[in-house]
């Protein structure tokens, strides 16, 4: 089997109140980009890894794997104004034969190699793809403007992490047209299921925590 991994870095990172884009935020004195790719490199169930940088920063995440010593980096692509046209440009550039793509965002730097190897090995069986989920503790509303409109249920619901793992030729597939309904934070499961494709749950981990605002970046450096 052959595992291909797709980092998607090319967050702007506005809400972090930076200067640069997310994936070069400093977490303990480097960038941020250089945990997930350090930790996706030394996964032995990742063959190669496509990055796909935020655009005119395609050299300095070129030199952060070589700074991390990540040898698995096989290119890096511009990424685009979505997550998914981002995400796109780096599935190109992933080989032909590569069974398996599992999509990371960097934006999740504490990626851990039994994550991986849960989506990966959920495969098959009829599954198309696999995401690690966490429950939702807390109760949710649907709101309308300032009103309530609805509790809903918290039975069935979870929240979804990366990374996500796919059959290969179904996720080119679920790529091959985006849907004019796509967003910057559509993920690739909801471009699968979209298609027909069939996605499994697997357990998440807390510590992927996604990297939106300095108190989030704060948190991820305590648990380094």
């Amino acid at each position: 089997m052959s595992v291909w991994a797709i980092l998607a870095a090319a967050g702007s990172g506005e809400r972090l109140g930076l200067d640069r884009p997310k994936a070069f935020a400093s977490l303990n004195d480097r960038p941020l980009v250089a945990e997930p790719l350090e930790r996706l490199d030394a996964s032995e169930w990742i063959e190669g890894i496509v990055v796909a940088a935020p655009p005119e920063w395609e050299e300095p995440c070129i030199l952060v794997a070589e700074e991390v010593a990540a040898g698995k980096v096989a290119g890096t692509v511009t990424g685009g104004a979505t997550r998914s046209e981002s995400v796109r440009a780096a599935l190109a550039q992933v080989p032909a034969e590569a069974t398996v793509v599992v999509v990371h965002d960097a934006a999740r730097p504490l990626v851990a190699d039994d994550v991986i190897q849960r989506v990966i090995t959920a495969l098959g069986d009829g599954w198309d793809g696999a995401v690690p989920v966490l429950p939702v503790s807390d109760t949710v509303k649907r709101v309308d403007g300032e009103e309530v409109a609805e509790t809903l249920e918290r039975e069935g619901l979870v929240t979804v992490q990366t990374p996500q793992a796919f059959v290969a030729p179904v996720l080119r597939d679920a790529f091959s047209t985006l849907p004019q309904t796509v967003t910057r934070s559509t993920d690739c499961a909801s471009l699968v299921e979209a298609k027909g494709g069939r996605v499994r749950v697997v357990e998440g981990d807390p510590r992927l925590l996604k990297v939106t605002t300095p108190a989030d970046l704060e948190l991820v450096a305590s648990w380094l």
